[in-house]
């Protein structure tokens, strides 16, 4: 099982993007939990599966991989012989990462593995697609990866994307929503 906790004060455009994207690429297997705003609750459970408990309250500490990128060990399909979730930081990146993850899940679960999938950050929905990979069997070195993306916005403007885009089809997995939403804002 795939758990996304949310862990951003509010439910931004570009965060729901990522969890709309997440949802599309893990299907059932997907939960984002700590959804504690009403809004946010009903929005959220219009593209998956939504608990308003915190995954630290609704899952043991022993059946769980938290993915941070501070990790010292990389994700592996052997992890999963001993544990059943995969619990990714619903954490929108900062450049250069302040590692959030590590203060607001890795921390507090003591007895969960921390996994990292690459030394570089990635979106949400990346980090959704890299665990799904792993999952299926996988090694982190099979799955392609880009560092940085930069996102045409009119003649001679552009935006740069600092963080890591897993490659699907040879070109990197980002939300054709998102891509509009940069280009409007």
């Amino acid at each position: 099982m795939l758990v996304i906790e949310h862990l951003e004060p509010k439910l931004s455009e570009w965060l729901f993007i990522e969890y709309s994207n997440s949802a599309r690429i893990a299907g059932e297997d997907l939960l984002i939990t700590n959804v504690r705003r009403a809004t946010d609750y009903r929005k959220l459970s219009q593209i998956t599966r939504v608990e308003r408990k915190s995954a630290l309250e609704l899952f043991q500490q022993d059946e769980i991989i938290v993915l941070d990128p501070l990790a010292r060990k990389p994700f592996s399909p052997e992890d999963l012989e001993s544990r059943s979730l995969v619990l990714i930081g619903g954490i929108l990146g900062n450049d250069p990462p302040l590692g959030r993850t590590r203060e607001l899940l890795s921390k507090k679960l003591s007895r969960a593995l921390k996994r990292n999938i690459g030394r570089h950050q990635f979106a949400i929905d990346g980090a959704v697609h890299v665990a799904k990979q792993i999952i299926s069997g996988k090694k982190l070195e099979e799955i392609p990866v880009q560092v940085g993306l930069e996102v045409p916005i009119e003649p001679g403007y552009s935006n740069i994307l600092p963080y890591a885009f897993p490659l699907v089809g040879g070109k990197p997995l980002i939300a054709a929503e998102l891509i509009d939403y940069l280009r409007r804002h």
